[in-house]
């Protein structure tokens, strides 16, 4: 390979995993807003979504230019990759933005009083979003794939999360602003595990050559080899 090439696709990991970093600090900082009721550091999150909009410019750009490049397929692969996770960050980036606007609302009023599984849920997804992101690190594709079906579980905490909510606005009229604010902050968390999932599936892709996002085979080996490594 090209040494000058070579270095430029070092230079756009480098580039990935930075924006990456930002984008788990948004989540980690959003969240944080939320339970210490800090609307000073919810403000921030906004404040910094401008940094992880940047980044993914700026590897789009990088992308383009290597593409004119024919890389070899591994390359391309890789560069393509790239692309799709800097959306990915962009969007974990919009949601915790939208949890830091939650949070800031929700420090001007009286906390609810109401017991549910949001703790659970921020583990599980701050979980899936830094394992996705250390499988692309590492190109561990089975890494990748175990993350994969963990979403489900996010998708089952929101649900029992609104239910619960619902309930309680039912019973007490006076919190429904309240706990608008609080489904909203957990139909955000949902999206992000969703996004560390297309970072899983991208991971997949650019270990295996192998695109699962729409063939149902999302845990397990190779579908033509039984294993974890491409045919």
């Amino acid at each position: 390979m090209d040494s000058h090439f070579e270095r430029e696709l070092e230079a756009l990991k480098e580039a990935v995993l930075k924006m990456a970093s930002h984008a788990e600090a948004a989540v980690q900082q959003a969240v944080q807003s939320l339970i210490e009721r800090n609307a000073g550091l919810a403000a921030r999150v906004k404040e910094n979504d401008q940094i992880i909009d940047q980044y993914e410019v700026e590897i789009h750009d990088s992308v383009v230019q290597q593409l004119t490049k024919a890389p070899l397929a591994t390359d391309l692969r890789f560069v393509t990759a790239a692309i799709k996770i800097s959306h990915e960050l962009e969007r974990i980036g919009d949601e915790a933005t939208q949890i830091a606007k939650r949070a800031r609302e929700l420090c001007i009023e009286p906390p609810v009083d109401i017991q549910f599984d949001l703790p659970a849920m921020i583990l599980r997804t701050s979980d899936m979003l830094k394992g996705s992101l250390d499988a692309f690190t590492r190109r561990d594709s089975a890494a990748a794939r175990a993350i994969i079906p963990r979403d489900k579980e996010v998708d089952a905490f929101n649900k029992k999360i609104h239910q619960t909510l619902i309930r309680y606005m039912a019973e007490n009229p006076d919190t429904i602003r309240r706990c608008l604010h609080w489904m909203a902050v957990s139909k955000s968390l949902e999206r992000i595990a969703d996004h560390a999932t297309n970072i899983a599936e991208d991971v997949v892709f650019l270990c295996e050559a192998n695109d699962i996002r729409h063939t149902g085979i999302k845990s397990g080996g190779n579908p033509a080899t039984g294993s974890d490594k491409p045919a």
